[in-house]
């Protein structure tokens, strides 16, 4: 029943008491207002300047792995809670280790992390739990529902908080000696760890053409001016680039389903991959044709070797989801162009179909050096020039 509906049958029942000059009937009349009142100002006031915070102690981690969390919740006004309804939106993929905790949900996979408590005024209390990281992901925390009254449970308020947190659940990572790479260059033939490199991007000069030089390094400006074939002299560089170019599709056409432990086993490799390289001293970059959550296109992280680059690679791994916009094939051609020359490709896939080796094979021919790591069951057809690796599903 509104406040409005209490007034008025409240002030009826005084009117008449007033009038037939029954004493006992206006003070229950003047008591109940008086009463009505208050706890219709105690429920408006009663979330106000309460607080609710998630302390994690980290909010990235592997699978596996166990994070402390403290909720601290504090009211900052001076009219005490008699009771305070907390319920927490909880992924069970990064709940507490105890899931029977949580509440059920109408979400699936999800619980309700509730709480009731009694703050005085200025009071604070804090809740430890611990949670399990469980799946890999990017997941939200929250919203959070508050909820109070009053004194006599008469009128109750809640409030919906945008109160979100985001925790990553990185891939785990694999043995190195489970993918059996190479000891010596795991990525391809690089004969040493110290080799030059050209870069494109640093023209220091121009010389006379040699038949050993590509024709892409012919410079036409100085050509036209000399008369005579030049080419461009280019900077050299030791920094060795890794582009890691991700398959999300687990058949044979992209559109014909996902197989979901598959592609955790391509996501996990491609991490694994990303930390050996970087370990190695490679620039390590990444793209797949898969989409990250929230979005619908797919990524690409320019190649980099800053300490950083890891926790940009592995979280972007995190979140690469089974959608596909379109075949891998046409997706690696579009992007090529992109990596820097003279990186090394190292393709991971599920499938090795007959588009995709004439897709590597013109690759190759753009004199790019190209590592296939084949998960699929059956042996990657020969393909001259091409450093392959088959490790069928399971990796054991």
């Amino acid at each position: 029943m509104t406040i409005r509906r209490w007034l008025s049958i409240l002030a009826i029942a005084f009117m008449l008491g007033a009038i037939s000059r029954n004493s006992m009937l206006v003070v229950f009349a003047t008591t109940l207002t008086v009463v009505v009142l208050i706890t219709d100002g105690w429920q408006r006031h009663s979330l106000d300047r309460v607080v609710y915070r998630r302390k994690f102690y980290y909010t990235r981690a592997f699978p596996g792995e166990k994070v402390e969390l403290s909720l601290d919740i504090e009211n900052r006004k001076w009219l005490p809670l008699s009771w305070l309804r907390a319920s927490d939106s909880w992924p069970k993929a990064v709940g507490p280790d105890d899931l029977e905790i949580l509440s059920p949900s109408h979400l699936v996979d999800h619980g309700y992390l509730t709480h009731i408590f009694s703050l005085r005024w200025y009071g604070k209390v804090r809740r430890s739990y611990t949670l399990a990281f469980r799946k890999r992901g990017m997941y939200s925390v929250g919203p959070l529902m508050l909820s109070s009254g009053d004194l006599f449970g008469i009128h109750a308020r809640l409030s919906d908080l945008n109160l979100i947190d985001q925790v990553t659940v990185y891939p785990a990572l694999l043995p190195a000696e489970q993918l059996r790479l190479a000891a010596e260059g795991p990525f391809g033939e690089a004969k040493a760890r110290r080799k030059l490199f050209e870069d494109p991007n640093r023209p220091v000069g121009v010389r006379d053409y040699h038949p050993e030089d590509s024709f892409r390094r012919v410079h036409w400006p100085a050509t036209a001016h000399t008369g005579q074939l030049q080419v461009k002299l280019l900077q050299p560089t030791t920094s060795m680039v890794l582009m890691l170019c991700l398959n999300v599709s687990t058949s044979a056409r992209y559109w014909e389903g996902v197989y979901p432990e598959l592609l955790e086993q391509l996501i996990s490799v491609t991490a694994t991959l990303a930390s050996l390289g970087i370990q190695a001293g490679y620039r390590v970059g990444l793209i797949s044709n898969g989409c990250l959550t929230n979005s619908d296109q797919p990524f690409r992280i320019p190649p980099g070797r800053l300490p950083r680059q890891l926790a940009t690679l592995l979280t972007a791994l995190a979140g690469v989801t089974s959608i596909s916009m379109g075949s891998f094939e046409n997706f690696l051609l579009r992007e090529a162009p992109r990596v820097p020359y003279g990186a090394t490709l190292v393709v991971i896939s599920a499938t090795t179909t007959p588009e995709l080796a004439e897709t590597l094979l013109r690759l190759k021919r753009h004199e790019r050096q190209i590592t296939l790591l084949s998960l699929a069951e059956e042996q990657p057809p020969y393909m001259p020039g091409i450093t392959t690796v088959h490790r069928p599903y399971p990796i054991l």
